[in-house]
């Protein structure tokens, strides 16, 4: 089960630092909420996200995670998916790589990846688990998965946390962005399109006023010296 309840829609301007925790033992728990909990941002965090999200910078502000726990991983996946249906979803996971029973840290990695790409996702194994070149062989190399190894420091954790939940909100302003553009494109285009239509409209009108009567519609004098010059034109290049 999980402990956390998700909180009220936050602005859209606001980061998200919802950080999502898998691990079957609670004492691990405690700690992230005592290194996560209220931590106060470095300077350089806080000028950072004041440049991003059109802030003032505030260097005694706080980072203010929205920490959520589940004790494995399948329950983990279904937290992680009700976000996703809340249009709230979390920007990292702390994954542990033993939670017996059920599903190991790996296949609940693929499932959180399956559901949500962009997640960033720190694996938290011990040195008798999987080595890192195991991990990268069955999750592939990707810029979305860091390593923790268990005992973690809390300074590591700290620079984790804030480190990733910051990438992802950079992830998701240049998607945004490069979305805007796609679409300041696609209009364009149809603008130039109809912009292409209506001058060849105009031609059309034009030549067709230039060579037709404008009472009664009939081709005029212009259009039978314009029929006369291209026949006389087509026999001299084919005279037989």
């Amino acid at each position: 089960m999980t402990d956390s309840t998700p909180p009220a829609p936050a602005p859209p301007s606001t980061p998200n630092r919802r950080v999502l925790v898998i691990d079957d033992n609670e004492a691990i728990h405690a700690d992230y909420r005592k290194i996560l909990g209220g931590e106060q941002a470095s300077p350089d965090l806080s000028r950072a996200e004041a440049i991003l999200f059109g802030r003032r910078p505030d260097e005694h502000a706080r980072v203010g995670y929205e920490l959520a726990f589940t004790f494995q991983g399948q329950e983990g996946v279904e937290t992680a998916r009700r976000a996703i249906g809340q249009n709230r979803p979390y920007a990292m996971a702390f994954v542990d790589m033993r939670m017996p029973p059920g599903i190991d840290g790996l296949e609940t990695i693929e499932l959180l990846w399956k559901d949500d790409p962009d997640l960033q996702v720190v694996v938290c194994t011990a040195y008798s688990d999987y080595s890192s070149e195991e991990l990268a062989a069955r999750l592939g190399h990707t810029d979305r998965l860091l390593f923790l190894r268990k005992p973690f420091d809390n300074a590591e954790v700290s620079l984790l946390a804030a480190a990733l939940t910051t990438k992802w909100n950079l992830g998701k302003q240049a998607r945004l962005r490069v979305a805007e553009l796609e679409a300041m494109a696609a209009e364009r285009t149809v603008k130039l399109r109809e912009e292409i239509t209506e001058r060849r409209a105009a031609e059309d009108r034009l030549r067709h006023m230039a060579l037709h009567d404008a009472l009664t519609g009939l081709p005029n004098r212009v259009y039978l010296e314009e029929r006369l010059r291209r026949c006389i034109e087509r026999r001299k290049r084919n005279p037989e």
